[in-house]
């Protein structure tokens, strides 16, 4: 593994360039960087320790040179990024995709990763806002937050694991599970249907589903107390808090346009020649995000009867349309949510209903 990138050619000694752009791909033992000099032709990629590469960009950066990098968000987190800048570099984190030239080659590796990504970053450089898809990065406090939320999400996913296994055991002896099977209150009858030889099989699903809803709610409690304001009437505490945490916060939208592309939930446009169609929605951004307005949705159809986006749902009578028009109403609600938490509406004007106090959450038996 070499300690430092190339600096001279011919034999003959480069000056020192006054920027260093370096293209990288990330990995958690190793990092491929392909620097580009100035405005040159980027230099062949080579592998590093992530330790030396932050001590090299560090040096560099002491050297009067300006060090720009990038590198696509991954497994890795953001723990890179911050050592980067914290030694002085311009780091920017982009989202994963499909890297130029190589997409229609059916080329994958490392070695031309790197190279691409510093010809985005060199295109970014130099004007063209296009060429990369910056990611925001949370703040270390919001990061163990929201750290927070989705192992609440993990706990949820396998507790229904554990109830969805219980109950495709059961009913391959034609036993029908209850709701909520696995609850202590209903396990003391539906254990009675079962056959003696099953019943430690399926005890072993029980048990699972109960540990894992009894790890669940003191993590729901401690979201829940994170909020201190009054909601709309139908939007929980546990949504609200997941809702704004997933998103960074609602004031990193500067309008209605980007609080909704954010969502995901905009239809994709086939046009072309001035003619076309709108498509399915683009699932761009964040899918926790998208879940939780859909289910907003369905809940304020009992709470929040008044609310306009709510009125064509209510009015359709398929189920196809029923859908479509419950994503339309979650894209509003995404808009009107960000409009209330930065004040620039009032509930009035909005058509919500609000909570007169906070709601208080229940401490966990």
């Amino acid at each position: 593994m070499n300690d430092q990138l190339p600096q001279s050619t011919a034999g003959a000694a480069q000056a020192k360039p006054e920027v260093i752009k370096l293209g990288l791909d990330l990995h958690a033992r190793q990092v491929t960087a392909c620097a580009q000099w100035d405005h040159s032709t980027p230099k062949p990629p080579q592998q590093w320790e992530p330790t030396k590469l932050l001590a090299q960009a560090e040096a560099w950066v002491k050297a009067g040179i300006k060090i720009y990098s990038c590198y696509e968000a991954g497994a890795c987190g953001y723990w890179f990024h911050r050592e980067l800048v914290k030694r002085g570099a311009i780091n920017f984190v982009v989202a994963p995709g499909p890297l130029a030239p190589y997409r229609t080659k059916g080329q994958k590796s490392d070695r031309l990763d790197a190279p691409a990504l510093v010809a985005q970053l060199d295109s970014y450089l130099r004007g063209n806002r296009h060429a990369l898809s910056i990611v925001a990065v949370p703040s270390l406090q919001l990061e163990q937050q929201r750290s927070v939320v989705r192992h609440r999400e993990q706990l949820m996913r396998h507790r229904r694991r554990a109830e969805a296994q219980g109950r495709a055991l059961a009913l391959t002896q034609g036993v029908i599970a209850p709701m909520g099977w696995w609850r202590p209150a209903v396990w003391a009858a539906f254990e009675a249907q079962l056959p003696d030889w099953l019943k430690p099989q399926l005890a072993y699903w029980q048990q699972s589903a109960l540990a894992l809803h009894t790890q669940e709610r003191p993590v729901r409690y401690q979201l829940e107390r994170m909020v201190e304001e009054a909601l709309p009437v139908g939007v929980g505490a546990l949504s609200w808090i997941s809702l704004q945490l997933e998103i960074r916060g609602w004031e990193r939208f500067e309008n209605r346009r980007q609080i909704a592309s954010y969502t995901g939930l905009c239809p994709g446009l086939h046009q072309s020649n001035g003619r076309g169609r709108e498509g399915s929605i683009n699932h761009c951004g964040n899918p926790v995000v998208r879940y939780l307005l859909v289910e907003m949705v369905w809940r304020l159809l009992r709470w929040q009867p008044a609310y306009p986006p709510l009125q064509k749902l209510r009015q359709a009578t398929s189920r196809r349309a029923r859908r479509r028009w419950a994503v339309a109403a979650a894209r509003r609600l995404a808009i009107d949510l960000w409009r209330l938490a930065t004040q620039r509406a009032t509930p009035q004007e909005l058509g919500l209903q609000m909570n007169v106090l906070p709601m208080t959450p229940t401490p966990p038996r």
